[in-house]
């Protein structure tokens, strides 16, 4: 076997490798004339300036993207989420009652708002703080942002549909869930509850480098 065939072969090996091979393991591929060794040694050298690099990690050898080629090679993926039926809820009662505390909240779902709840609403860039309201304990007040209005293709708030308009479409779970009716619900639903009434959010696209190890 001539050496421009063991290459090839070991290439195809490393090609197709799930992790990194040791030199006995590539030595198997190869007739007992030939050392891995020296086969490896040559390769490596021949993607020396490549797109491509064979590299050495401990005792064993990888083929990995190129240190300058790999921000060349960086994607942008969107992430998609689910609001839950409690966080819509939540939402909604901000954007119609704002500014509102964490407190006039639970008064108009009539149940105790999951800290959770607030915390992916400000996850998605879609409710922020605004204050604090000047009445014993000073609450935090809640306020909807521009990013929200924005994710709903409006110009003002004041575009936001009524509430008549939402309960006919089924967006609100309870007719009076916007007044200030009480509803029984448990806490259980805040954490648990998707459904029909659950939306999509879509999270700013986030780079992400593909893996550098080829595969087969």
């Amino acid at each position: 076997m001539d050496m421009t065939l063991a290459k090839r072969i070991v290439e195809a090996v490393l090609f197709a490798a799930e992790e990194p091979l040791d030199l006995h393991t590539l030595q198997a591929h190869l007739p007992g004339e030939l050392h891995a060794r020296d086969v490896v040694d040559l390769l490596a050298e021949d993607y020396r300036e490549r797109g491509i690099r064979l590299e050495q990690h401990g005792s064993r050898y990888a083929l990995r993207t190129a240190p300058d080629i790999a921000p060349y090679l960086q994607r942008e993926t969107v992430q998609s989420r689910r609001l839950s039926r409690a966080a819509l809820e939540t939402l909604a009662i901000i954007a119609y009652h704002q500014p509102i505390t964490r407190a006039e909240i639970e008064e108009v779902r009539g149940v105790s708002t999951n800290k959770g709840t607030l915390d992916l609403l400000i996850e998605t860039g879609w409710v922020q703080p605004k204050g604090r309201r000047e009445t014993p304990g000073r609450p935090v007040t809640w306020v909807t942002t521009s990013t929200f209005l924005d994710h709903l293709d409006l110009s003002h708030l004041d575009d936001l549909p009524r509430i008549e308009e939402l309960m006919q479409v089924g967006l609100l779970g309870t007719p009076g869930a916007l007044r200030g009716d009480p509803k029984p619900e448990d806490e259980g639903a805040e954490t648990t509850e998707h459904g029909d009434d659950a939306i999509d959010v879509v999270d700013e696209p986030s780079s992400q480098e593909p893996s550098s190890v080829p595969r087969a």
